[in-house]
């Protein structure tokens, strides 16, 4: 199994399109009130992380942008395009209903975010999602906070775990939180 250097791993907070339960995939909208409340929250849990100095990297999608200037304090990030969120097609943009009604069979195939996700026409695919993932592991060199997005943390917190694709997408999915990966195991710091 392979080891990686611990990463602290922050979702962004909640969304306007989050609260509407609208599909964001790779398009943007901003932090809703309830979200800058979030970030707020993983600012105070951040504090004392900061003061080790980690590498701090972002998704460079406007919602995990806002999350780290605020959740890092004003702390040097790297934005990578390998963070963004899973690449949703032809489902971007639309709520959960909507999806419901005009992809049924899509809808009752997949239960779960991550397997809707990777199952949208025109979208990027789970293969695809994963190995993206993979390979910005595969590149830290040192302890790292990552601030990305829900099914990226689930797929990546699950490669740690040693999970299969059903076991990543049955994971939590907070925000305002901390997930604290180190050894093959998690931690959340509320």
């Amino acid at each position: 199994m392979t080891t990686f250097p611990k990463i602290w791993f922050l979702r962004h907070g909640q969304t306007e399109w989050n609260a509407e339960r609208r599909i964001q995939g790779q398009l943007e909208s901003r932090l809703s009130p309830l979200g800058v409340t979030h970030a707020r929250q993983q600012a105070d849990l951040m504090a004392p992380i900061l003061a080790e100095a980690p590498l701090c990297f972002a998704s460079p999608l406007g919602r995990a942008q806002q999350t780290a200037d605020i959740a890092l304090a004003g702390a040097p990030f790297v934005t990578d395009p390998r963070l963004a969120e899973a690449d949703a097609g032809d489902l971007q943009g639309m709520t959960l209903n909507e999806v419901e009604q005009r992809f049924p069979a899509i809808w009752a195939a997949n239960p779960r975010h991550l397997d809707l996700f990777c199952a949208a026409p025109g979208g990027e695919g789970y293969d695809s999602f994963h190995a993206r993932i993979l390979s910005f592991m595969q590149s830290l060199q040192a302890p790292s906070v990552v601030v990305a997005h829900g099914l990226w943390g689930q797929v990546m917190r699950g490669i740690i775990l040693g999970l299969s694709r059903r076991g990543m997408a049955e994971l939590s999915n907070e925000q305002g939180c901390i997930y604290v990966l180190e050894e093959g195991k998690e931690v959340l710091l509320k």
